[in-house]
């Protein structure tokens, strides 16, 4: 059991217009097998808390902590966090031309094990996961995310995910730019990856379609940087209905 706990966390950045805070003291619990939806409008603060978490060196937390199984995230590297067990899947994945998806994955896991995986095994189990996503496995080879169409960045942040088996995943709107088959090949990839391994998921998004396939056990409201209501998937539903105009019209955003 593995166990991300955010305390009060504010969280700046630095703007042509001066110090801007983005995070207005959240809290947040998320266990091992747990799935969490963070939904709310643009410009709410979902992203800079992902970015925050995995250690992204624009964002300045202010005060507030972050502990992964009591260890403070906050006093470790990037690869710290990542070896500890937190992963994120990006909302916008970059291409890195040079460098092959499967020497990209292999050297990610070699770092997080501190050994290489055996070639036979690491190779089946490469493939085995990109069919599952309904991944060319000519993809293995070829630059990563040159080239790729949207779907297929998502398809392969899923495979990174099943093959390096962290603790807890950030999902920073997977969904966007999905078309409905993608968005159920991603999605039942998340919940084969939380079945065999007990993940715990922080799932950011706008719209409710994805938690018809991956279903939050809590929902979050997340307006002006910090929770102003949680509940679980009925939550959801309700957001689909009425948009978030009442929490950006009424006196919680304050």
């Amino acid at each position: 059991m593995s166990t991300l706990e955010i305390r009060d966390l504010h969280v700046s950045i630095e703007t042509d217009q001066g110090t801007k805070e983005i995070l207005r003291g959240v809290n947040l619990i998320i266990n091992s097998g747990e799935t969490h939806a963070i939904m709310g409008p643009n410009g709410s603060g979902k992203s800079t808390l992902a970015y925050t978490i995995a250690g992204h060196p624009r964002y300045t937390v202010d005060s507030g902590s972050i502990t992964l199984d009591g260890a403070d995230v906050l006093e470790m590297s990037i690869d710290e966090r990542a070896r500890a067990g937190l992963f994120l899947a990006m909302q916008y994945p970059v291409e890195i031309p040079g460098v092959t998806v499967s020497n990209f994955l292999r050297t990610a896991k070699t770092a997080l094990d501190g050994e290489a995986p055996a070639l036979r095994s690491w190779i089946k189990d490469l493939r085995g996961s990109m069919e599952a996503l309904r991944m060319d496995t000519s993809f293995a080879e070829r630059n990563v995310n040159e080239g790729f169409s949207g779907g297929e960045k998502k398809r392969h942040e899923i495979v990174q995910l099943e093959l390096l088996k962290p603790k807890i995943a950030v999902l920073d709107e997977t969904d966007s730019g999905l078309d409905v088959d993608a968005l159920k090949i991603v999605s039942e990839g998340v919940n084969r990856v939380k079945e065999n391994t007990g993940l715990g998921v922080l799932l950011i998004t706008h719209y409710t379609r994805i938690l018809r396939y991956i279903t939050p056990d809590f929902v979050h409201v997340f307006v002006d940087g910090r929770v102003v209501e949680e509940g679980g998937p009925e939550l959801a539903e309700r957001l689909e209905n009425e948009g978030y105009d009442r929490y950006l019209t009424g006196s919680t955003v304050g």
